[in-house]
């Protein structure tokens, strides 16, 4: 119980800080294109780009099915939010070692740094999301009450990422070697995750395993509230909620515990 309120108080140090906190987000999303011809139009080609690759790997040659939508928009409803999460943890794992010279400076919740960084990739994220507002209109995709639940799916996969994101950047600052083995961890992770296929075909005595995976859980939730327009499955999301508490707490308790050592590192 008496971590509850360190949690409490850091919720304050977040509040006063957070000037600070949307300084750095804003500095990683300037920053990032600031020498490039096209600029922030990257966000959106990149996705663009990877959806048409895919589509025509998995929709022509493959011939996987889609739920009774075009291939490109069932595709694109799980591989935007994944790209979110990917993009999120690859990014943070190096927040520390890339900021070392504030750590060392001055003083500030070292969390920041990971949380910017989250910041940073859900503006892409909105931004790449056009991509699929696109796809609706040209294919004529309608939409039901129902995607109202999106933002509580969303909530349970940042709380999910931001726990992974602590964990991730702190061993990754004492052992270098983390965010390699991340990169290699996120790819089969992608694999495990039903992002470019639909989580019926696989064998019965198989699916436990993506019930296990909160990635899988929630790529399938945006796909039941946003394509078959129905509601989520409350069980499954259920569990995905204190899978994703349970990392996010014991992520937060790692990087508070190991915070004082971080300038001895960097």
């Amino acid at each position: 119980m008496d971590k509850l309120p360190r949690l409490r108080d850091n919720l304050k140090l977040m509040w006063h800080y957070r000037e600070l906190l949307w300084n750095l987000a804003y500095r990683e999303i300037n920053q990032r294109y600031k020498q490039s011809f096209l600029g922030y139009a990257w966000v959106i080609l990149n996705p663009l780009f990877q959806l048409l690759v895919m589509n025509f790997v998995f929709s022509t040659v493959l011939k996987v099915p889609s739920q009774g939508v075009p291939f490109i928009i069932f595709l694109a409803v799980g591989l935007l939010p994944w790209n979110f999460f990917n993009n999120s943890l690859s990014s943070s794992v190096n927040s520390l070692v890339t900021n070392s010279s504030l750590i060392t400076k001055i003083y500030f919740p070292r969390e920041i740094l990971v949380y910017a960084t989250i910041i940073a990739k859900f503006v892409d994220f909105l931004f790449s999301c056009t991509v699929l507002l696109i796809f609706f209109v040209f294919f004529r995709t309608t939409v039901s009450i129902n995607l109202l639940w999106v933002p509580v799916i969303f909530i349970i996969q940042v709380i999910f990422t931001a726990g992974l994101s602590l964990i991730t950047a702190s061993f990754n600052l004492f052992y270098r070697d983390i965010q390699y083995l991340l990169g290699l961890i996120l790819m089969l992770w992608m694999y495990l995750t039903p992002v470019m296929y639909p989580v019926d075909i696989i064998p019965a005595r198989y699916r436990f395993v993506f019930a296990l995976n909160p990635m899988s859980v929630i790529v399938n939730a945006y796909r039941q509230t946003v394509l078959a327009h129905g509601n989520p499955n409350f069980s499954s999301l259920a569990i995905a909620l204190i899978m994703s508490l349970g990392v996010f707490f014991i992520g937060f308790y790692i990087f508070k515990k190991s915070e004082g050592e971080f300038a001895d590192y960097v």
